[in-house]
């Protein structure tokens, strides 16, 4: 049985993990104008090194999956946290586009290694009754890392300090992070937690072959595919009201643009703080319900929205609440796709899972830029309304095909 102080240790380290790196995802958008004048680039070109990041991150969910489930969650760790560190140094320094593109490459593949090796840690340290808050810790550090890069650059800016020491810094905490997290858990965490449970498949499979067979066992998995399904079109919608909400705002309610971008900022702070209700209510109830409740939120929520009718002061309360009905399901939608691993699948399952959000991350921005253009903004609110009727309609698939399946809490050492 894992201890209290144990498993707080592991969300704690873990919760730092995941700032760090979606620090390291975060880089290059604040430091977009001073690299134009630096380094003569085009947008185009930084558009290339940005999405060379989520190329290499997305390629290697399924490896480092594997990697997390046949040998340690810690070795994956390991190289998510020291490339991550890296790839930050070495965009720090970047004196050509050539080298900025190894930069984003070798970024990537720290970036790649977080979520395979942190759900897996976190599923092992904790229980079925404290595991939405765990996931609430993770989700909440992560979106510390998200702002953490642009405020940064931006104090730098403000302090006349050059980005490449901005940058520079960001390395060298998040290096100085990472060798300290990976000490304790060599030294403070138990080798069960760090460690698959079982470690049935050979070792001696090349490590393509055993790729290939895990893959085709995730892809076996009914309630694995509609879940990565459902964080695929989870990620569509919160992409489109990160990207839309300020606009609709601005066009559909003649709010200031500088009044729309301050409530959008205040709309991403209320859905970080609200993952923590998110995940006090899984642990209270069960991750089905929470799920629902967040989703039929979302299509009421942006619905109204979309109306353009609603009074402003009821569109800016709306819109505060708008990022939490994604936001705030996000522990629930971990507890399931953990409910729904066994121990020595968990990596390999989250890594697929990981792959649905890149997806929803990338297909949403183009798709819902098509539905603005020929339909207004207010159109692409319905479509995130309509997002989130199909939300449901998968949590219902998830829930029946899955209800057979879900392990217990089953904790390391039992």
């Amino acid at each position: 049985m894992v201890s209290d102080a144990q498993s707080r240790l592991v969300v704690g380290l873990v919760g730092g993990s995941h700032l760090v790196n979606h620090a390291y995802f975060m880089l290059l958008p604040p430091v977009f104008g001073p690299l134009k004048t630096d380094l003569g680039l085009t947008d185009a070109q930084l558009g290339v090194a940005l999405g060379t990041v989520g190329v290499v991150v997305t390629a290697l969910q399924l490896p480092f999956g594997s990697l997390s489930d046949s040998r340690s969650r810690t070795s994956v760790l390991a190289i998510s946290l020291t490339f991550g560190a890296l790839g930050a140094m070495l965009t720090a320094t970047a004196q050509s586009y050539e080298w900025l593109l190894v930069a984003s490459v070798v970024t990537g593949v720290g970036i790649a290694g977080h979520h395979p090796a942190h759900y897996p840690l976190i599923g092992a340290a904790t229980t079925a009754d404290t595991r939405g808050r765990a996931y609430s810790v993770h989700g909440f550090t992560g979106a510390l890392g998200f702002a953490a890069p642009p405020a940064v650059v931006a104090t730098a800016t403000t302090l006349g300090i050059d980005w490449r020491l901005a940058i520079g810094a960001i390395a060298v905490v998040g290096g100085g992070y990472g060798a300290a997290c990976l000490l304790a858990f060599d030294r403070r965490v138990d080798e069960a937690i760090t460690h698959p449970t079982s470690t049935e498949q050979s070792r001696d499979a090349p490590l393509a072959k055993r790729v290939r067979s895990e893959l085709r066992t995730v892809l076996a998995s009914p309630p694995i595919v509609a879940l990565t399904v459902l964080w695929f079109v989870t990620s569509m919608a919160g992409w489109g009201i990160k990207q839309y909400t300020a606009t609709l705002l601005s066009s559909g309610y003649s709010i200031p643009d500088a009044t729309a971008n301050f409530t959008v900022s205040a709309m991403l702070v209320t859905g970080a703080v609200l993952i923590f209700a998110g995940g006090w209510l899984t642990d209270r109830y069960s991750p089905g319900p929470v799920l629902v409740g967040g989703y039929a939120a979302l299509v009421v929520v942006a619905g109204l929205l979309a109306l353009g009718t609603v009074p402003v002061l009821g569109a800016l309360a709306l819109v505060l609440v708008l990022s939490a009905t994604v936001d705030g399901s996000r522990p629930a939608r971990a507890s399931l796709a953990d409910a729904l691993s066994s121990a020595d699948s968990a990596g390999k399952n989250f890594g697929l899972l990981t792959v649905g959000i890149s997806g929803g991350a990338a297909v949403a921005p183009p798709v819902l830029a098509v539905v603005v253009e020929r339909a207004g903004v207010a159109a692409a609110f319905w479509a995130v309304a309509g997002i989130g009727v199909l939300a449901i309609g998968l949590t219902a698939v998830v829930l029946a095909v899955g209800g057979g399946s879900r392990r217990q809490s089953v904790q390391p050492g039992d």
